[in-house]
């Protein structure tokens, strides 16, 4: 029998948006993890706001919102509130009503800048660490780091010499004929992001105006235990290996996965000092590396280099789900705290992956 196509909407629905839910979707143990690390932070939230005036929108459906953008690689502020809008998940997520009025986008992005100028996505990124921890998910004795670059928004044609010389006249986008012209940090930088630094990743790679995020995993699980956002530099990778190192090393002896750009004898003798093996792999030419048999004839070795490749899923992540293949924002500050709250995505997804927090 044919069915009838009524057209009639249902004018009461007695359904939450708990009742849309599958029971097994991969969200729900997101969520509770979520839940349990934004518990904690419900004191500094208090001190961000005054106690008089107008309601806000709360920080926690805020910083909820901004992980949902993550994960599902939505790259504005304007098409996540209308996604908000007509997606029961996200309202299930965000722990709205179905009929719940959603947020302006302008007023969503002005009281996001409030979270940015505060170390909510830092407090909220040790909170999911500790989660893992109490689930004995992370090593405490051997660590990866690597660096990768991020692309900045800013056109090539905003790379202007800082001499002051006058701007072109012929519009917004004028031709510009880079070839045989000389450009370098010292002598350029950009009119859009001025803080960015024009880089290449490689021999034969074009240059590209870039800042470097640096990442320390454990290699128990993959999961990311520090985090830092510099100017790119042929040394940053280096300096931000161990300033993490420094932050988050206990007492113990650790070792140290790396690739052949921390190959440099001054870094590993200062990894020396402060009691890390540097399980760094060797430039070609062994002669000028500062690895020796020391340290490459031990099996762990072997397996430190086997491993850290898997801080690669991390980058590979961000750039294709994180939506950090490119730069949506100007500033170190801003920069560093969205990268700071995407990985902190990445390591619920992988938690939710190793079966934390299952249904």
């Amino acid at each position: 029998m044919r069915g009838i196509d009524d057209k009639r909407d249902a004018m009461f629905i007695y359904l939450s948006p708990e009742d849309f839910v599958p029971a097994d979707h991969p969200l729900r143990p997101i969520r509770t993890m979520v839940d349990a690390a934004l518990e904690g932070l419900s004191a500094e939230f208090n001190r961000m706001y005054s106690h008089t005036g107008r309601p806000s929108i709360p920080p926690e459906k805020l910083l909820k919102a901004l992980i949902l953008q993550a994960l599902y690689s939505i790259r504005s502020n304007r098409m996540l509130t209308e996604q908000i809008g007509y997606s029961i998940l996200f309202r299930w997520f965000l722990g709205m009503a179905l009929d719940e009025p959603v947020w302006d986008h302008s007023s969503f992005t002005q009281n996001q800048q409030r979270l940015i100028g505060s170390e909510a996505a830092g407090r909220f990124f040790q909170r999911v660490l500790e989660q893992a921890r109490k689930k004995k998910l992370l090593s405490a004795e051997h660590f990866t780091v690597d660096g990768t670059l991020l692309e900045s928004w800013a056109s090539l044609k905003s790379f202007q010499p800082r001499d002051g010389a006058p701007p072109s006249t012929e519009g917004r986008n004028p031709e510009v004929d880079f070839k045989g012209k000389t450009r370098t940090n010292d002598t350029h930088a950009s009119t859009t992001d001025p803080e960015a630094k024009l880089m290449r990743h490689g021999l034969g790679k074009e240059a590209k105006l870039c800042w470097m995020g640096h990442v320390l995993t454990e290699n128990r699980n993959g999961l990311v235990v520090a985090t830092s956002l510099t100017q790119a530099s042929g040394t940053a990778e280096r300096e931000a290996a161990e300033q993490m190192l420094r932050e988050t090393r206990k007492r113990s002896r650790i070792t140290l996965g790396a690739d052949k750009g921390y190959d440099v004898k001054a870094f590993v003798e200062t990894l020396r000092s402060l009691k890390v093996t540097p399980h760094i792999a060797c430039r070609e030419n062994r002669g000028s590396s500062a690895i020796d048999g020391r340290t490459t004839r031990h099996a762990g070795y072997h397996i430190s280099q086997r491993t850290r490749k898997r801080i690669e899923e991390v980058f590979g992540w961000l750039k294709t789900v994180g939506v950090f293949r490119k730069l949506r924002y100007v500033g170190q500050e801003k920069i560093a705290w969205y990268f700071t709250l995407a990985l902190s995505v990445y390591n619920l997804v992988r938690m939710r992956s190793l079966g934390v927090a299952a249904p």
